[in-house]
């Protein structure tokens, strides 16, 4: 589906939705500004979850709006998982860039925290750079592995580092990477989806690093691309997965900034 809404702001003659103008008021409380076409895309970015009822199941949203450290780190679904980026990112119009040595946002959302067990992430990559070992998000804990590589592959949730499986698509614009079932890693990208089989240890609970994987409390394999959007949910189907790519490619075209 194609959102009618692409390149075109929304009219809001009648005022924000409750919960966009609850996240402005949250990035002024921090200390951050946006603009009226920063929270227009916002605006229109929840109208348009709320209507193909997939915003219940977010947890949290990070837009990446405002081009500083005190907008970026703000939620967009609640008061809740306000992140904490250490030094070494580049903030812009057009999103967040890890330098890929140290920076990393501390997202303290658990990699356990699932309806079901089920769910996962999606993230927003526009750049591309495929040199070393450099990944958007993840974490190591307990057996549960979640990050999205940007070598060869994506990454996918397993027992060891040796479940990466060979998952091949565009490395930019939105991929929804979730675990299905307890055996069972979906990814899923604007047209088409893949599924990988693994069989699944129990998950632990070490807060979930954008920029970089945590493990046992520190930071490593520091990314370096430049990412516009990142959210954690619970899981999506394929109708629901694909209809929040389109909305999130809707929100970063309102911006000027889609790939």
């Amino acid at each position: 589906m194609i959102r009618a809404t692409i390149g075109i702001l929304a009219s809001s003659a009648g005022g924000f939705d409750a919960d966009a103008q609850a996240f402005f008021d949250r990035v002024d409380t921090a200390g951050g500004t946006l603009s009226a076409t920063e929270k227009e895309a916002v605006n229109q970015l929840v109208l348009d979850m709320k209507s193909d009822g997939i915003w219940s199941s977010m947890k949290a949203i990070y837009p990446m709006v405002g081009a500083s450290a005190a907008a970026c780190a703000q939620n967009l679904k609640s008061s809740s998982f306000t992140g904490s980026f250490s030094s070494g990112w580049a903030f812009a119009s057009t999103g967040v860039k890890p330098n890929g040595t140290s920076a990393y946002m501390d997202t303290t959302l658990l990699s356990n925290d699932f309806t079901d067990d089920k769910g996962g992430f999606t993230c927003y990559t526009r750049t591309t750079d495929t040199s070393g070992l450099a990944l958007e998000y993840g974490v190591i804990s307990g057996g549960w592995i979640l990050s999205w590589m940007s070598e060869v592959r994506f990454g996918v949730a397993g027992n060891t580092y040796g479940s990466y499986s060979d998952i091949t698509s565009s490395y930019l614009g939105s991929i929804v990477n979730q675990r299905s079932s307890s055996t069972e890693i979906k990814i899923n990208y604007d047209g088409g989806s893949e599924v990988e089989s693994l069989n699944f240890r129990s998950m632990g609970s070490l807060s979930v690093y954008l920029g970089a994987w945590q493990y046992s409390g520190g930071a490593q394999y520091f990314g370096k691309r430049e990412i516009a959007f990142f959210a954690k949910h619970d899981y999506l189907d394929d109708t629901d997965s694909q209809n929040f790519i389109d909305s999130i490619q809707a929100f970063q075209t309102t911006l000027s900034r889609n790939v």
